[in-house]
C-alpha cells in the first residue's frame, strides 16, 4: 500500500504548499507591492508643452489600509500638472475619510474624476470562476445580466461633494475644462459602462475645438464607449476597471478584463480604431482589489504617469 500511494501523496501535499505560497504571495507580498508606471504618448498639437497627468484608479480602499494611504499620499511628490481619477475608489461603505486622507494632497493639484460601480454599490462576496464564465458568455456587469437585487449603497455623494469642494471637475456624463498655466484642456467623460449608466448622446459632438486638447474618460473601457469617442475624433482616452486581469499567468498574461475589451490591451497604453480614426488608450491596472479577493498575481498594483508630448 505505501509503495501504490507514496508517490501520490507527496505531489498533493507539494501541490497544495505550493498553491498555499501562493496566495501568500499574491495576498500578502503582490497586493501591497504599490508601482509607478511612467508612460509617454505623443498626442498633442505640435509646439505644445508636455503635460505630466497622474491616473489614479481602482483604488478599492478598506479601512486600515495604512500603506495604501501613505503611498498614495507620497505620489503628490510627482508634482502632475493635473490627476485624474477613473473612478473605483471605494471598497468599504466606511472607507470615504480614508480615501480623502489618501488623496488629499493630490486633491492640491487640478483634477477631473468619474465614478466606477463600486463607488456607488458596495461590494458582495463573488466566485472568481464567474469572471471566466462570464467572459465565455460574453455577460458583463449588468451587461447582459440580470439587475442586481439588494445592493448595498455607498456614500458616493460625500465623495463627489469633497472633490468637488477641492476644484475637481466632475465628468459624470458631461464635459469639463481645466485651465492650467501652460494650456486649457477639455475633457468629456461617461458614468459607469460597466453598469449602464454611460449616456453617450449626452456629450456626443466631439473635442472641443477651443481648447488647446481634449480627452475622453470612463472608468470601465467598454468597446461601445470606446468607439464612440474615437469616432467622435478624440486622441486620447482613460480607462480603468481591469485590474490589469489581477490574476495573471506569467509569460501568458491576464485571462478576463471584467468587459468586452480584448485581453492584450487589458492595462497599459495601446490604440483603438474605429474605421479610419485611431486613438491613443491607456487602462490603468488600478491600485487595489475588490476587499473580497484581496489578492494580485503577476499584475502589481500601480498608478501611471502619463507624459503627454507633442506629435512628430
Amino acid at each position: 500500500m505505501r509503495a501504490r500511494y507514496g508517490i501520490p501523496l507527496k505531489i498533493t501535499a507539494g501541490l497544495t504548499a505550493t498553491a498555499a505560497a501562493g496566495v501568500v504571495y499574491a495576498a500578502g507580498f503582490e497586493a501591497r507591492s504599490f508601482r509607478l508606471r511612467r508612460v509617454t504618448v505623443p498626442v498633442l498639437p505640435r509646439g505644445m508643452r508636455d503635460l505630466r497627468v497622474l491616473q489614479v484608479s481602482d483604488i478599492h480602499m478598506v479601512r486600515g489600509q495604512g500603506k495604501k494611504r501613505a503611498w498614495l499620499q507620497s505620489l503628490a511628490g510627482l508634482r502632475p500638472d493635473f490627476v485624474v481619477n477613473t473612478g473605483d475608489n471605494l471598497s468599504d461603505t466606511d472607507a470615504v475619510p480614508e480615501v480623502l486622507d489618501a488623496l488629499g494632497p493630490l486633491m492640491e493639484f487640478p483634477g477631473v474624476y468619474v465614478f466606477g460601480s463600486n463607488d456607488y454599490y458596495g461590494p458582495r462576496p463573488r466566485n472568481p470562476a464567474r469572471y471566466l464564465l462570464e467572459k465565455v458568455q460574453g455577460k458583463h456587469g449588468l451587461n447582459g445580466n440580470p439587475p442586481v437585487v439588494g445592493a448595498v449603497h455607498n456614500p458616493w455623494e460625500d465623495l463627489r461633494d469633497a472633490f468637488d469642494a477641492a476644484g475637481w471637475v466632475n465628468l459624470t456624463n458631461t464635459r469639463g475644462r481645466l485651465k492650467l498655466p501652460q494650456a486649457e484642456l477639455a475633457f468629456t467623460g461617461l458614468d459607469d459602462p460597466h453598469i449602464k449608466r454611460d449616456r453617450y448622446e449626452r456629450v456626443a459632438g466631439g473635442p472641443d475645438r477651443s481648447a488647446d486638447f481634449s480627452m475622453g474618460i470612463v472608468h470601465a473601457p467598454y468597446l461601445r464607449a470606446l468607439d464612440a469617442f474615437t469616432a467622435d475624433g478624440y486622441e486620447l482616452l482613460l480607462a480603468g476597471h481591469t485590474h490589469g486581469g489581477q490574476l495573471c499567468v506569467p509569460f501568458y498574461g491576464a485571462l478576463v478584463t471584467n468587459c468586452d475589451l480584448d485581453t492584450d490591451r487589458v492595462k497599459g497604453l495601446s490604440t483603438h480604431t474605429v474605421a479610419d480614426r485611431t486613438s491613443y488608450l491607456h487602462v490603468s491596472a488600478g491600485c487595489g482589489t475588490n476587499r473580497y479577493t484581496p489578492v494580485r498575481f503577476a499584475c502589481p498594483p500601480e498608478v501611471t504617469l502619463l507624459t503627454l508630448t507633442a506629435r512628430a
